[in-house]
């Protein structure tokens, strides 16, 4: 039995806590990702790995040291990190002479390598080739992506899902205007995968609603599809389910439409409209004629 796979009883309240932390839960702590550096690993993929893990920071872990592994021929390397620092994401980088510039993007299913992805770089612009304000640590980022490719393809459709995993962050309650500054936009054409990173400037309109512009602040990756790793249907469909707590309970008579408009049903017992009681006006008040022709009409009482 590996080390890691042991049950280890906690002896001090800190050990208790940390065991706490990464036990199962219905609502998951926030995804971090790992970032690992290859065996053989030029100056581009390293600057590369540095660079996404200033965007991925605070839910990242960098190692520094270089690790001799190959994701698609042997993952127990990877597995095991992924014990080791409770990561579910990873980003790997490699170098050689078949596959220059390599990026193999991937995530973990009970500690199991669900999907991969392997990249080359074409183009890398640098964080600090930019001269221009960065964002602050930890900002949430907005996604965009653009291209048929991500709605068409299966690979794509994977990876498109595997990158907003990867770069979502955490689930936050509200959102404030001031606090969308940064964008990720991401541009699909035939194998190629374009990715950009921009600064949202708010500037004055001369109304309420702000004037905003989009500042190139890097890095900025020219990528290509190389070679994938995906999960079965099966197994993809088992990663995706959800506790049965979490799931809202159906009620009765209430409904959405597509907008997220509520609606609800009332079930009344039939009115009587004769007996509505309404407003009294002196138009509407019955005439002696009729009053009379109704007296006609209606059966005499028996006296007693």
């Amino acid at each position: 039995m590996d080390a890691l796979d042991r049950v280890v009883k906690p002896k001090t309240r800190r050990a208790k806590r940390f065991l706490e932390n990464r036990a199962p839960k219905l609502t998951e702590n926030t995804k971090n990702a790992m970032f690992i550096k290859g065996g053989n690993a030029s100056s581009a993929v390293t600057e590369a790995l540095k660079d996404i893990y200033a965007l991925k920071k605070p839910f990242a872990v960098l190692y520094k040291k270089k690790n001799f592994t190959r994701p698609f021929e042997d993952q127990t390397s990877l597995e095991f990190f992924s014990k080791k620092s409770d990561c579910s994401l990873f980003l790997f980088g490699s170098h050689n002479k078949k596959r220059p510039n390599n990026l193999t993007i991937g995530r973990l299913y009970d500690y199991h390598v669900l999907d991969m992805v392997e990249l080359g770089i074409e183009k890398f612009v640098r964080l600090r080739d930019l001269k221009n304000s960065k964002c602050p640590e930890g900002t949430k980022p907005m996604l965009i992506f653009a291209g048929d490719a991500f709605d068409i393809s299966e690979n794509h459709r994977r990876l498109k899902s595997l990158l907003i995993d990867f770069f979502r962050g955490p689930t936050v309650p509200g959102i404030r205007l001031a606090g969308l500054e940064h964008v990720l936009h991401f541009t699909a054409v035939d194998e190629k995968v374009y990715m950009r990173s921009y600064k949202v400037l708010l500037k004055k309109s001369g109304c309420k609603i702000p004037r905003i512009e989009l500042e190139d602040m890097g890095p900025s990756l020219d990528l290509v599809i190389r070679r994938t790793h995906l999960a079965s249907d099966d197994l993809y469909k088992l990663s995706l389910k959800q506790p049965k707590a979490l799931k809202p309970k159906k009620k009765k008579n209430i409904s959405h439409d597509v907008f997220g408009t509520k609606y609800g049903r009332i079930h009344m017992q039939k009115q009587d409209l004769d007996k509505l009681q309404t407003r009294k006006m002196k138009g509407l008040r019955k005439r002696p004629a009729e009053i009379k022709t109704g007296n006609e009409h209606s059966p005499k009482k028996a006296k007693l």
